[in-house]
């Protein structure tokens, strides 16, 4: 406890840090004061009541998770961040694809960087309009959520446009952090709408297991859930190093070694290279059955038993086919964003090699196959953490708290705050302060080692 009181006054000594770290909080609490506006014309109430009815498995319950409730209350930041998420996931997908955008991606340094940016918020303009709209017309047809006095025309035109703004000043909310305080701005948005909802959950659960199964059980999950966090912690920050030797030149008539040559370093192969992008994917793909379902149900009046139980998300049928997706998107996805070729071409230019391995051809088959053998494990365990929440609620832990469990929002919580804590402790270091840890150092999702490329 001394030690963390230490910490702290050290962190807190750091004007810089200081400021940074206000000026979070401050952008953190604006935005989470917007999430409690709710939109002209809309009964939030019954939005509530409307959300309490409906299964927890569905689409709409991950995105009012991301918002921190502001989705079921109509609020002004019903969309958060996430057109912008969306919209950054696309551009990232068309620089493996699309030769310009790779280009861009690649080889215009930070030109080109601007003009990423530049077409990722009018992306997010577009797409904020369309799921405005959407988001709009399901508010239409639930029960009480709109009200009548208002014209119809002047509701969708004007909150259309409400919504937008919102998704754009979030995301303004989201840079002035990452420029001005500390962490990554948007990450901290949406990890503070998750963080939001714990309280909530973590009383109900509290309250439900002491009147039922006593405090031992509230212990046990406690425990397994500290441990399922430490797991997350493991595996995001696992990486492979590959050890390369930069090769000896000669100066004149010696062979002094320039600060990079005849120098070691490392390749860091993530264990889990592709984030919590398969979980995303793998859980759109999932939301497709509540469709046909509903298609089904308008135009024969009847359902199938095995749609049904695709959407129930604690059901086996869903969780077996929904960890076989991760699985698969997360082979996919590391395969788009690990290139063996660009890491052997980017030794080559450097005068660089693997030790025991050829230039060329042999080392870019050497980092392929080391690629798929780490993925592997990655992979079920990327599977796991998706289908952690449907085995805790088997045994006995609320819809509610079992999503902190594991999913997307146990890899987005451990990711950034991994990423927030790093960039503190290189602050302490900096003014020769003790680390936040007593021995090594914290490492975020991309530190150490060469860096090749963009995602790496």
């Amino acid at each position: 406890m001394n030690k963390f009181i230490e910490t702290l006054k050290n962190i807190w000594s750091i004007k810089e840090l200081r400021d940074k770290i206000l000026f979070t909080l401050l952008i953190l609490a604006v935005y989470r004061i917007g999430s409690f506006i709710v939109l002209p014309g809309v009964n939030a109430a019954a939005l509530e009541q409307a959300a309490a009815n409906r299964g927890a498995n569905d689409l709409l319950g991950l995105i009012n998770n991301f918002t921190g409730g502001a989705f079921n209350q109509g609020s002004i930041f019903a969309l958060g961040v996430m057109p912008y998420i969306t919209a950054s996931i696309i551009l990232q997908l068309l620089g493996f694809a699309v030769p310009y955008f790779q280009k861009l991606q690649m080889h215009e340094g930070e030109s080109g960087r601007k003009k990423i940016n530049q077409y990722t918020r009018l992306l997010t303009v577009l797409i904020s309009i369309v799921q405005g709209g959407t988001y709009l017309t399901f508010l239409n047809t639930t029960a009480g959520a709109i009200d009548p006095n208002v014209s119809p025309s002047i509701f969708f035109l004007g909150n259309s446009i409400i919504l937008a703004s919102g998704t754009l000043f979030a995301m303004w909310l989201g840079e002035r952090i990452t420029d001005k305080g500390i962490g990554n701005g948007v990450s901290l948005i949406i990890m503070i709408g998750i963080i939001a909802t714990l309280p909530r959950s973590f009383v109900g659960e509290f309250t439900k297991q002491l009147s039922s199964a006593g405090p031992l059980i509230l212990v046990i999950e406690m425990a397994a859930l500290f441990f399922v966090i430490l797991a997350a912690i493991l595996i995001v920050q696992g990486v492979r190093k590959i050890p390369i030797q930069f090769a000896k030149k000669m100066v004149g008539r010696s062979t002094d070694d320039l600060p990079t040559q005849g120098a070691r370093d490392y390749i860091p192969l993530k264990v889990n290279a592709s984030g919590v992008m398969p979980i995303i994917f793998a859980q759109a793909i999932m939301f497709l059955p509540l469709t046909v379902a509903q298609w089904a149900m308008a135009n024969s009046g009847t359902q199938s038993n095995f749609l049904i139980s695709l959407n129930n998300w604690k059901s086996l049928p869903y969780n077996l086919i929904f960890f076989t997706l991760v699985v698969l998107f997360t082979y996919v996805y590391t395969a788009l964003i690990v290139n063996p070729k660009q890491y052997a071409t980017y030794l080559k230019n450097q005068n660089s090699f693997i030790p025991g391995v050829k230039p060329g051809e042999d080392t870019e088959e050497y980092i392929d196959s080391l690629t798929t053998r780490i993925t592997f494990p990655g992979s079920i365990f990327l599977g796991l953490i998706a289908i952690m929440p449907a085995i805790v609620a088997a045994v006995g832990v609320s819809d509610a708290f079992a999503i902190f469990f594991g999913g997307t929002s146990l890899l987005i919580l451990v990711g950034v705050a991994l990423d927030t804590l790093a960039q503190i402790e290189s602050y302490l270091l900096m003014r020769k302060y003790d680390g936040l840890v007593k021995s090594g150092k914290i490492k975020g999702r991309s530190s150490g080692g060469i860096q090749i490329g963009a995602g790496y």
